[in-house]
């Protein structure tokens, strides 16, 4: 990605000489770079999963003598409780939240996905409507599809891992609820 969209305002031309319009005319098109960009939504993606881990830690650290992973020996299962379920459903929400809201954004600030071989700028100190060229924009038209494409995905991933886990808590609160002496044979035998 870096040298897609490295140093892109000494490849971005336009058909004037005044000064300080082409600097003028790449801001105005490209407010944040994609590179910087990516790292935001990076950022932003990854910090549910900090949390994630720093509740897990905060747990440990609080209540030593309780486990928060409850392993069954003979099937190696491993039962999460209800908080930390919860903790991570939430975290899969925003996660998904982020996804979305930057997928926008990328939408918003480049006025769409595919980047244009010409723009017109008017912005002043350009004399008059400018010609701008970009650089590769074939090339980045591909790259930032194939980064929503991604998050797309992982945001397709997240929906169907949450899906998952609510129909399985369901099923297991309902067994509960529904069959409490099944569940309490089950234990005894174990």
């Amino acid at each position: 990605a870096e040298t897609v969209w490295g140093d892109e305002q000494s490849d971005f031309v336009c058909n004037t000489q005044q000064p300080g319009c082409r600097n003028v005319c790449y801001d105005r098109f490209f407010p944040i770079s994609h590179i910087r960009l990516w790292v935001f939504q990076l950022l932003f993606v990854s910090i549910p999963s900090l949390l994630i881990g720093m509740h897990v830690s905060q747990r440990k650290k609080g209540k030593k003598n309780i486990k928060i992973f409850h392993q069954n020996a003979a099937k190696q299962k491993i039962k999460i409780d209800a908080p930390l379920l919860r903790t991570y459903l939430v975290s899969l929400v925003f996660k998904m939240l982020f996804e979305a809201s930057f997928m926008y954004l990328f939408y918003w600030i480049y006025q769409g996905y595919q980047m244009l071989r010409l723009v017109k700028c008017s912005e002043y100190p350009c004399p008059n409507t400018v010609d701008c060229f970009i650089s590769r924009p074939t090339e980045k038209t591909i790259c930032t599809v194939f980064m929503l494409v991604i998050s797309a995905l992982c945001i397709l991933l997240n929906v169907s891992e949450l899906c998952f886990l609510v129909v399985k808590y369901c099923i297991i609160q309902c067994r509960t609820s529904c069959y409490p002496a099944v569940e309490n044979d089950t234990k005894s035998k174990r």
